[in-house]
């Protein structure tokens, strides 16, 4: 179908995306990109949402990247969607293995400036019915919602002694963890839930996505991969330490004895090899380089450890060749992946799903940009299930108390916003 276009200018951006994201939630699919005004590089925009879809493609059990491929050569757009981690258990959160749409409406903004792209009705109108559309300023959350561990902490430290046995062994050197919280029976808003969650951890690779009655509410601070003409980019995050903004002293100490910290730099260098190994297979050789090594940025909760790792790849090859290279991302497996694949199977109680998995978006020329899915949660409106998962990494000189606090920490914006 022929698409319309048209650029406007707004007063106020912040009642604009109030706005929008509450009728965005009419649609069946939507996914809603916010980097939170971080300044780390040029961005691309400051935020987009597609909605609707026109056409898309799914990918029920298993990720089939030559259908992707196809999918994205014969639409003559951009299309977004999403990749769960791959698991040989069925995903408990119900989204597809894969799932990229062709929006029927792409609501671009860039300052003050909004890019309206529709299929489906003039830009004029989409904009009028945004602007109609109640804001809803008030989060509630009920009371009676009881956060439900799947471990306790005895059982969580057990786990992690269990995995530093196969570390001893030589099966791996590096695991990443993850531990899985649960309410029954939740009845939530999750577009006001997510504009709460943005007020207490607005992070770069944010995101609101919708596939059907699942919702994906994620503050995300990674990104796993980016392409722009040729080159490629990941940002491993491997080290992490809590803030404390009511004393900057304690915060500034906080942040260098994480750049101090031989077990988190030993962490993050492993991660650092595996992307390296990873982008190796698809990169022009010799191209693969460690840009930026044992970054420290600081973020509304913590500060984090990240490294930049850039190859160049042939104009002539696939995006998707290029995905499936680093799929699933080492940061959320550990090293080395395959093996460390099989030990999450077996020490992991619930299958991840969509978390550690990737939402994203991909460019008509087939440039991409993708997230790392953590710091999120996960909501079945039918079921009425919520859920998040926080992890961390496991190497030998891992204390199993320490990591279980680090969980926490990870969890606290969550944590904050569910206890009303």
């Amino acid at each position: 179908m022929k698409k319309k276009s048209s650029i406007f200018s707004i007063q106020d951006p912040e009642v604009f995306t109030s706005k929008m994201l509450n009728w965005a939630n009419r649609f069946n699919i939507f996914s809603f990109l916010d980097n939170n005004a971080y300044a780390f590089e040029t961005p691309a925009f400051d935020w987009v949402l597609a909605a609707g879809a026109q056409d898309a493609v799914i990918n029920h059990q298993t990720v089939d990247f030559e259908a992707v491929q196809s999918f994205q050569a014969n639409q003559n757009g951009w299309i977004f969607g999403h990749l769960n981690y791959p698991s040989i258990q069925p995903d408990s959160l119900d989204f597809p293995a894969a799932f990229f749409f062709a929006p029927a409406v792409i609501v671009k903004r860039t300052g003050s400036e909004i890019y309206i792209e529709t299929t489906v009705e003039d830009p004029d109108a989409i904009l009028a019915a945004i602007q109609a559309t109640d804001t809803k300023e008030t989060v509630v959350v009920p009371a009676h919602l009881t956060i439900q561990s799947r471990y306790t902490k005895e059982a969580y430290i057990q786990k992690i002694e269990g995995l530093k046995q196969h570390i001893q062994r030589g099966d791996c050197y590096e695991i990443n963890f993850c531990q899985d919280y649960f309410i029954d029976n939740a009845t939530i808003d999750p577009v006001l839930l997510y504009r709460q969650l943005m007020v207490l951890s607005p992070n770069p690779f944010s995101a609101l996505y919708k596939w059907n009655d699942r919702y994906c509410l994620c503050a995300s601070p990674e990104r796993f991969l980016q392409k722009s003409g040729t080159l490629v980019t990941s940002q491993p995050i491997k080290g992490t330490a809590k803030r404390n903004l009511l004393d900057p002293a304690a915060d500034i100490a906080s942040h260098n004895h994480l750049l101090q910290s031989e077990k988190e730099k030993s962490e993050n260098v492993m991660i650092v090899d595996l992307v390296r190994n990873d982008l190796s297979r698809v990169c022009e050789r010799g191209s693969v380089e460690v840009k930026e090594l044992f970054g420290i940025y600081s973020y509304p909760q913590v500060h984090q450890m990240i490294s930049t790792i850039q190859g160049r790849v042939s104009e002539r090859l696939p995006w998707t060749e290029v995905v499936a290279a680093c799929y699933p991302m080492g940061s959320m497996t550990g090293a080395p992946k395959l093996k460390v694949m099989e030990l999450i199977e077996q020490f992991e109680t619930i299958p991840r799903g969509l978390f550690s998995g990737s939402i994203g978006y991909v460019t008509p020329e087939g440039d991409f940009d993708f997230n790392v899915v953590i710091r999120s949660v996960f909501y079945h409106a039918t079921k009425k299930t919520l859920s998040f998962k926080v992890g961390s990494g496991i190497t030998i000189k891992s204390d199993p108390l320490l990591e279980y606090e680090e969980c926490m920490v990870k969890a606290s914006a969550i944590l904050q916003i569910l206890n009303g």
